[in-house]
Order: C-alpha cells, then sequence, then structure tokens
C-alpha cells in the first residue's frame, strides 16, 4: 500500500467537498481585542475578529497578564509532571477551590481542556458505573459523543431538547437500573439553550444523573457567571457539571465540578487525568483571576447580551438569513460548504473581516454557515463595518437572503 497516497487522498476529497479548512494565520493583540493582525498572502493586515471563542474578550485581562507573569517568574513555565508526579501546584489546588466556590459544590478537578475533561469523565463513570445507560442529546459536543463511546456503557440518544424523547426512553429503561442524562445548556452552532428544568425533573422522576455541559454558558450566564444553572436557580439538581477556561475565561482547561466523592472518583480513576501532565501553574493562575474577575462583573454580562442581541437585529433589518438562536451565538445560514468558504475569504481578503466557516461534520449538510461571536468589545462602528461588507459579499457570490 501507498500510504501516502493515502493521506493524499483522503485530504483531496475533502478539498473536493469544500470541507477542507485552512487555518488563519493570526497575531492577537493584548489591548485591542477584537482587533488582531493577519498573515495574508505575504502580507501584514490589520484584522477585526467576529469568531472567537473568547467572548468576553478575557484574554486580554491586565489581572490574568499579571498573574500569569508573576507565577511563571515564580515557578517557571512548566508543572513538571503529572497531577500525581510533581505536578500538583498550589495554583492548580487554589483554581479547583475557585471553580467549586463558584458553582457551590463540594470539590472541582481541572484539565488540560474541556475536551479531555467530557472525554475522561463520562468514560470513567459509564465504564465503572454498574450496569449504567446513558442517555446523551442528539447534538452534544464531540468530546462527550468520544467519552460515551469510550465508555462501552449502553447508550440511547435523544432527539435534540425533545423531552418527549427523553422520556420515552427513560421509561424504556428498568427502573433500578443506574442512567445519566448527559447535554450542554448552550449548544454553540445553533445557540439554542436545553430545557434544564424540565429534564431535572425527568432526571428526578426516573433516578438519573444529570452531566451537563456548560462550556459556552460558564462565565456568560448567571449573576457571577456560573453559567445557565446559575441563571435558572439548578445548579444543585445538576449531579456533574463540566466547563472551561478556554472560551469566556479567555485562557485554556477544562473542568467537572461536583461531590467531592465524584470529583475524587474521576481523580483516581480517569485515565485522561492520571497519565496527562498537568497545566503549567501560571495558566492556572491566570485562569483564576479571569473567573475571580467576571465573578464579580456581571455589568460585561449584561453588555454581552445587549450586543447579540444587536447584530441579530442589525443582520435581520440587513436582509440577511440569521438562523434563530437563544444566546449569544448569532450564525448565518449559507448552506453550501464551497460558498460559505469563498465567503469567509472575500470577508478576509477584501474587507479584513475574520470568520470561520462552519461546515460538516461540524454542522449538518445544508446548514452550512458563518457563526458570529460579537463581544462586549465589538461596537456600533464595527458592527457597522461587518453588515457593509457582508451585504457585498452576499451580493457578489449571490447567497440566498433572508426567507
Amino acid at each position: 500500500m501507498d500510504y501516502n497516497k493515502f493521506f493524499a487522498d483522503k485530504i483531496n476529497e475533502l478539498k473536493t467537498e469544500g470541507r477542507y479548512r485552512v487555518f488563519a494565520d493570526i497575531e492577537r493583540q493584548a489591548g485591542k481585542f477584537p482587533r488582531a493582525k493577519a498573515h495574508i498572502n505575504g502580507e501584514l493586515r490589520d484584522i477585526t475578529v467576529w469568531c472567537s471563542n473568547d467572548y468576553m474578550g478575557m484574554g486580554q485581562n491586565p489581572d490574568a497578564i499579571k498573574a500569569m507573569v508573576d507565577i511563571a517568574t515564580g515557578y517557571g513555565v512548566g508543572a513538571g509532571g503529572t497531577r500525581n508526579i510533581s505536578g500538583t501546584t498550589h495554583q492548580h489546588v487554589l483554581l479547583e477551590r475557585e471553580l467549586a466556590e463558584l458553582h457551590h459544590t463540594e470539590a472541582a478537578l481541572s484539565f488540560g481542556s474541556g475536551w479531555i475533561a467530557n472525554l475522561t469523565a463520562l468514560s470513567t463513570i459509564g465504564s465503572l458505573v454498574p450496569n449504567l445507560v446513558i442517555i446523551s442529546d442528539s447534538k452534544n459536543h464531540n468530546s462527550m459523543i468520544e467519552g460515551i463511546r469510550h465508555s462501552r456503557a449502553e447508550k440511547h440518544i435523544f432527539k435534540h431538547n425533545d423531552l418527549e424523547d427523553l422520556e420515552s426512553i427513560l421509561k424504556s429503561i428498568e427502573p433500578a437500573r443506574p442512567k445519566m442524562i448527559a447535554f450542554e445548556s448552550v449548544y454553540s452552532m445553533d445557540g439554542d439553550i436545553a430545557p434544564m428544568k424540565e429534564i431535572c425533573d425527568l432526571a428526578d422522576k426516573y433516578n438519573a444523573m444529570t452531566f451537563l455541559d456548560e462550556v459556552h454558558a460558564v462565565g456568560l450566564y448567571g449573576e457571577h457567571g456560573a453559567g445557565v444553572a446559575e441563571r435558572d436557580g439548578l445548579m444543585d439538581r445538576i449531579t456533574i457539571i463540566q466547563g472551561t477556561m478556554a472560551k469566556a475565561y479567555g485562557v485554556v482547561g477544562g473542568y467537572i465540578a461536583g461531590t467531592a466523592d465524584m470529583c475524587d472518583f474521576v481523580r483516581s480513576y480517569g485515565s485522561g487525568f492520571i497519565f496527562s501532565t498537568s497545566t503549567p501553574p501560571a495558566v492556572a493562575a491566570a485562569c483564576r483571576a479571569n473567573i475571580k474577575y467576571l465573578k464579580e462583573h456581571n455589568e460585561h454580562r449584561i453588555k454581552h447580551q445587549e450586543r447579540a442581541a444587536a447584530l441579530k437585529q442589525r443582520f435581520k433589518d440587513a436582509g440577511l438569513p440569521v438562523m434563530d438562536s437563544q444566546s449569544h451565538i448569532v450564525p448565518l445560514l449559507v448552506g453550501d460548504p464551497v460558498l460559505c468558504k469563498q465567503a469567509s475569504d472575500e470577508l478576509m481578503t477584501r474587507h479584513n473581516i475574520y470568520v470561520q466557516p462552519i461546515n460538516y461534520p461540524t454542522v449538518e449538510r445544508g446548514t452550512e454557515r458563518l457563526r458570529f461571536t460579537p463581544s462586549p468589545l465589538h461596537d456600533d462602528k464595527l458592527m457597522d463595518e461587518l453588515i457593509a461588507a457582508l451585504k457585498e459579499v452576499w451580493s457578489r457570490l449571490g447567497l440566498k437572503a433572508a426567507a
């Protein structure tokens, strides 16, 4: 077999389908978000970033920068090992205390990424709780899907946010059998929000655990930024909360929060935790600084929601096909992978606006889109520039307007 030809052919398949991903080569600039610089065709240009998951611009928070610099200067740049072998520094201990306090739980456990947190927690619990059945929302993130798959637990998929389908599945499972409902609060591509109270009601009725991914909600919802569960007064009804420090908190890393016994169980049995090198202590310190900051500054969340609502309305007023969204995610439907990539390229090369195309398998075929994530720092002038650029690109490429 010609191995390299196989690799090349598979890449060519993606290119033919219009699904080949090209990375934007950008330079973030502290203090200037959402402005950045991009390397485009051999030149360095000023651009505006409209698709960052640094939803609040906290990657440039002076408190976090200072914390990272101070701890790196004092500790060095690495943790020195896994958490079990010399890699647990006091900064990790303080971070996990901060996370537990945020979610009003007994404990929390941090990981190198949210993906690893989901994979490790779900695979560990699913494989070791005897006869556990996991019931998973059909639009759950890849990390949740992989965690469930690696657990080898029996699984059932319920239709997205469909309470009737979820209850039908729960009814079909022997009452005494252990069960877990796995779902997200904010779904990151469509921007819709789970009916969390009703899911918790069903969990209580059928004696099921709840596993809630709040990755696209922590820092953004609730008076202190603990997520949709805090906003809706439901934190005490969730068995396991999973979140990230890589989005609203602007750094990197993931975590779970819950009872002390549950966190200790995953810490003691989870391969993804046991065998992974610990995050650098300076990173842990920066995460903690941003969590503390956003906990005390609800005004940023209010501004963030206002900016998202404003952009949705601006899109509607301009006749652009903005998709329904209950959250801060603002998707524009294109419906074709080649045109979606082309629109993204045109916005960057002609208008110095960066928004990444979202194609299959991240979203279903035929729903390809541009996904905008306005922050509190995207002002009216930037929105004016964006609307003008989008109208020009939509017209020139002959893309579909709003129905």
